[in-house]
């Protein structure tokens, strides 16, 4: 494993899916372990043994944890290879580091909220969910990606949720499509590019792996 790299996955982890983008995009080949997580692998276990979570991108037989940080880990290490995903200025990066923060904070707990309950706490999440896509569709504006026309930071940490987008209209009975268009629009430039298309999961398959999960869930509370 010394000079492998290995990432330690799990397929509709959209924090997974952030590093395979970015390990696409900069061309990186690397051997993908499927973690089952209800029988965490001693692997796992050694590599992060304070989260005991997953992604782990381990280089050289390093470990590297969370999925934003490996993202900018890749970024750094392999600089060389091809667009670079942080820009170089450093307000210019301080703001994606922004972005893409507030989306870590706002869009993965809310939206599990959404699909995963019903009645008022679920109104309420979807509200909350509403009020961060408003946000970040005014952040988008008119661009091509968030940080211009270079996809970057931001676009990674966002686009695996895209794959989320038809179980949240359908377990909450919204339109993400006709209230935000232009998240929708962004959505799809986005997964024209391999990097992105070859990494997120059918819209379809997430729909069925959360439902079950929901099912599960709930027969244990």
């Amino acid at each position: 494993m010394a000079d492998e790299v290995v990432l330690l996955d799990f397929w509709p982890s959209p924090f997974g899916m952030r590093v395979r983008i970015a390990l696409a995009e900069k061309g990186i080949d690397y051997e993908g372990r499927e973690e089952d997580l209800s029988n965490k692998s001693p692997l796992l276990l050694k590599m992060n043994p304070v989260n005991k979570q997953i992604p782990v991108l381990i280089h050289k037989g390093r470990p590297i944890s969370e999925s934003l940080i490996i993202v900018q880990y890749i970024d750094e290490v392999w600089s060389n290879n091809k667009s670079p995903l942080l820009p170089s200025d450093p307000y210019q990066r301080a703001n994606a580091r922004f972005w893409a923060d507030y989306i870590d904070k706002k869009i993965y707990s809310t939206g599990r909220l959404v699909w995963g309950t019903t009645g008022e706490v679920q109104e309420k999440a979807k509200e909350g969910l509403r009020e961060s896509f408003r946000v970040l569709e005014k952040e988008l504006a008119e661009k091509t990606y968030f940080g211009g026309d270079m996809f970057g930071l931001v676009d990674v940490a966002l686009i695996p949720f895209y794959s989320w987008f038809y179980t949240l209209e359908t377990t909450a009975n919204f339109s993400i499509t006709e209230e935000f268009p232009r998240l929708v629009s962004w959505a799809k430039r986005c997964m024209q590019r391999d990097s992105v298309s070859n990494s997120v999961p059918d819209q379809y398959k997430i729909y069925d792996f959360l439902l079950d999960l929901k099912k599960k869930m709930h027969s244990i509370e």
